[in-house]
């Protein structure tokens, strides 16, 4: 059933083939001109073998250190591959990535490479067969040994086989301006109460507490997520019917995010989640709920703020958001062999130091790094990670479907809104997986 899911969602992604092959895409390759969403298929250009790669995010505009990092590894890739292979980068948003994806899968131009999250998001990919294993390429020289355990490839992996490779390990945490904690006179929240207290604190001493993003649904059901783990929701008994939605507990979680929401910034609504970010370490704002992905987003576009950085655990919850985003191979490439060569280059010793040293993400491998230069960000985050009692999913990336977790991170939106009350969001998920998740 998801397998035609999917089939049906490519379909409609392929009526809108013809207008994203009209205007090009929000960057090009890292050293040519902007690339165009349309022309992405593999083919030779002067003797040299194309290979696409698909990314989301602007690699000759961004100031992301993670992503300046990636283009980094392209461009060795391409030194040292020179006059056989290149690398053709086709870069989008974000919030656009999966339906120019999905565009370019159903008009049969799937990239060599794209990157994908982990969870029903990759399942999208490897039911239909738009994802190739890689387990041959992985048992070579050494490669799969080379990351820090098995267990790194837990989502990643399907019947056995791993059809995708992960780049790094994030954890979602709350970052506060340690200077406006201190004048405020707010101390690092351990509890609910103790979250709620210091956000009516920073607000006394006329700081905007908390800065989110609710024009980006995700980042304000990451949020969601972690009031529904206090809460004790579990998403395992309610995909098997043995828990329901309208127990109290979703409707109790709805209620604390209203709750901390009389703390957002005043545009949240609209807000994207790069306004938001830009909020946090611009100082309009105390804390920014996000992943530690933004670390290379807050260091690359303000450096001077490192300093006053600081990093928490969300409070009241014993375990933490983890994720991993991770590169696929098309099962169509016509070159497989540098497919697989190219994500290789991303889990190498050079990429992985990267990850670490400038960008403050957790390396997937089991490579050496020197943490006295890497962001303080990442020794705070390191810290979180060595306190929780364990780690879980993306509310949205957790459920059974892509369909579901969209439907889940819409409905919390409606209730940040107002459009919809807790009660009615408790009801509306419950009947939402009697109908499309439940046999």
């Amino acid at each position: 059933m998801k397998k035609r899911r999917f089939l049906a969602k490519i379909m409609t992604a392929a009526m809108l083939v013809t207008t994203l092959a009209g205007c090009g895409s929000s960057s090009g390759s890292s050293d040519g001109p902007a690339n165009n969403t349309g022309s992405s298929s593999s083919g030779k250009k002067d003797g040299v073998q194309e290979i696409t790669w698909m990314f989301w995010d602007d690699l000759n505009a961004t100031e992301d250190l993670i992503s300046l990092g990636y283009k980094e590894t392209i461009e060795r890739f391409n030194k040292d591959h020179e006059g056989q292979y290149r690398v053709k980068p086709i870069t989008t948003n974000l919030e656009e990535y999966y339906n120019k994806l999905n565009a370019l899968v159903a008009a049969g131009e799937t990239p060599d490479v794209f990157i994908v999250s982990p969870g029903p998001q990759l399942t999208d990919y490897v039911e239909p067969g738009v994802a190739a294993p890689l387990d041959d390429y992985l048992n070579k020289d050494g490669w799969k040994e080379s990351f820090t355990s098995d267990a790194v490839f837990t989502q990643q992996t399907y019947d056995g086989k791993i059809y995708a490779v992960p780049l790094n390990t994030a954890a979602a945490c709350c970052f506060y301006n340690t200077e406006m904690f201190e004048k405020a006179g707010a101390s690092v929240p351990k509890n609910w109460d103790e979250m709620i207290d210091a956000c009516e604190k920073l607000k006394g001493a006329g700081y905007t507490p908390v800065t989110i993003s609710a024009g980006t649904a995700w980042c304000l059901s990451m949020v969601a997520g972690y009031l529904c783990e206090e809460e004790g929701v579990d998403l395992a008994k309610l995909a098997d019917g043995s828990a329901s939605w309208e127990d109290g507990k979703l409707e109790g979680a709805c209620n604390k995010l209203l709750d901390l929401s009389k703390y957002f910034q005043r545009t949240a609504a609209g807000d994207t989640n790069d306004i938001a970010t830009a909020n946090f370490y611009n100082e309009e704002a105390a804390i920014l709920i996000q992943g530690s992905w933004v670390i290379g987003q807050i260091n690359g576009s303000n450096p001077d703020f490192e300093e006053k950085c600081g990093v928490f655990q969300f409070p009241g919850v014993d375990r933490i958001i983890a994720k991993s985003d991770s590169l696929c191979m098309s099962s169509t490439t016509k070159n497989p062999d540098a497919a697989a060569e190219l994500i290789k280059y991303f889990t190498d010793d050079t990429a992985q130091k990267y990850t670490a040293e400038k960008g403050g993400k957790i390396p997937v491998t089991k490579v050496q790094y020197d943490a006295s230069v890497a962001p303080k960000q990442l020794s705070y985050v390191m810290d979180v990670f060595g306190g929780a009692k364990g780690t879980f999913g993306f509310y949205n990336e957790s459920m059974p479907t892509t369909e579901t977790g969209a439907h889940f991170d819409d409905t919390m939106v409606a209730v940040f809104l107002g459009d919809m009350k807790p009660a009615e969001a408790a009801k509306d998920m419950e009947e939402y997986y009697k109908a499309n998740c439940r046999k």
